[in-house]
């Protein structure tokens, strides 16, 4: 099985309501103003709660992660809110490997959800990364 064939409901626990909530945490920590976007906020809920609960592979939990940041929900830190929930979310996965294959695909993935790199990229990574004899 590869890397990105592995599917689980990685996202179900991150209900609108706690994205808000983690936004909004991220917004008073670095003293800035949280609140929601009058272009971006009611897509990104209708995109979240459409798909958040459903069982993802990796690469689906980033893409839906990457567009709900795409959609700017809230005034600041949405790349941020999104990376730190997928981040989050693959915690356990990330102990089936290596801690510094570990730190690799983390760092990848919260790059492509914040789109400083790009599918191929991500997908060129994860095809030079062995997947774990526990999946």
């Amino acid at each position: 099985m590869r890397i990105e064939d592995f599917r689980h409901p990685w996202l179900a626990r991150y209900r609108w309501s706690v994205v808000v909530e983690i936004n909004s945490r991220l917004c008073e920590a670095k003293s800035s103003f949280h609140g929601p976007t009058s272009d971006g906020h009611d897509d990104c809920i209708g995109i979240w709660e459409s798909r958040h609960t459903e069982e993802l592979s990796v690469i689906e939990a980033a893409d839906l992660c990457r567009e709900a940041h795409r959609t700017a929900p809230f005034c600041f830190f949405n790349g941020n809110t999104f990376a730190a929930i997928l981040s989050t979310a693959l915690s356990e996965f990330y102990l089936r490997f290596p801690p510094s294959t570990a730190y690799l695909l983390n760092s990848t993935f919260n790059h492509y959800v914040a789109g400083t790199i790009g599918r191929e990229d991500l997908l060129a990574l994860l095809d030079e990364i062995p997947p774990p004899a526990s999946m």
